[in-house]
């Protein structure tokens, strides 16, 4: 199992002669839980293939949280015989693991998820900001839509924070937001997907980055209507 940064660190980590593909015995299986392109994950797929190594594209979801307690969510493209050996080994700290699809599946679902994501948050930093303009109770406000369609994790678990401007030693970084939406925003350039909010929203992270803030846990969103 692998976990980089980018297309580049995979490159570097799996790659070349002194790279995981070529130190593996042939049977073996390699598992990126890298967030990257799907164009990274086809490639390193054919690299394994022809090394006679499996290879699965899973990416996670969770956060730090999820990872400490065993409860991603670990989303994977790649062959099916090849999936059915891994998982066993996934399930120890997956709450929910599954194959999408083929190579590059695993990827494509983890853009669809941080887009889903960031569009939720800046919904969600709108509204407590709203409502704290307005003069409202926000612990009341929020004991009362958490119980209906407004409700998700996020508001759960981070409005708080979101309301008192709290955002540095928790959660995950703007910074890796941001990164993960241009990997998305380039994938949709290609399939001709128009995501009008999402490429507004990284701009927004491109704001908080340029103030130094780009280690803040991705709420900040909402620090930016406190300043605006």
């Amino acid at each position: 199992m692998m976990c980089v940064g980018n297309d580049d660190d995979v490159r570097a980590v799996a790659l070349g002669e002194q790279g995981a593909i070529a130190g593996i015995r042939k049977g073996a299986i390699l598992v990126d839980h890298t967030t990257a392109s799907a164009v990274i994950a086809r490639e390193l797929h054919a690299k394994c293939k022809s090394a006679g190594i499996g290879f699965v594209d899973a990416p996670v979801s969770g956060g730090q949280a999820g990872a400490v307690n065993g409860q991603l969510s670990i989303m994977c493209g790649g062959e099916q015989a090849d999936f059915d050996r891994a998982k066993p080994v996934l399930d120890a700290y997956a709450k929910m693991c599954a194959l999408i699809g083929g190579p590059g599946s695993g990827q494509l679902t983890k853009m669809v998820n941080q887009v889903a994501i960031v569009g939720l948050l800046q919904g969600l930093s709108e509204a407590p900001n709203f409502g704290r303009q307005a003069g409202l109770d926000m612990q009341k406000v929020v004991a009362v839509i958490s119980k209906d369609a407004a409700q998700s994790w996020q508001l759960e678990n981070r409005w708080k924070t979101m309301v008192e401007g709290k955002f540095e030693g928790f959660g995950f970084a703007a910074d890796w937001m941001r990164k993960d939406l241009n990997i998305a925003l380039a994938e949709a350039k290609k399939n001709g997907a128009h995501m009008p909010g999402t490429a507004l929203i990284e701009q927004y992270y491109g704001r908080i980055s340029a103030a130094g803030h780009g280690r803040w846990d991705n709420t900040a969103l909402m620090g930016l209507l406190a300043r605006d």
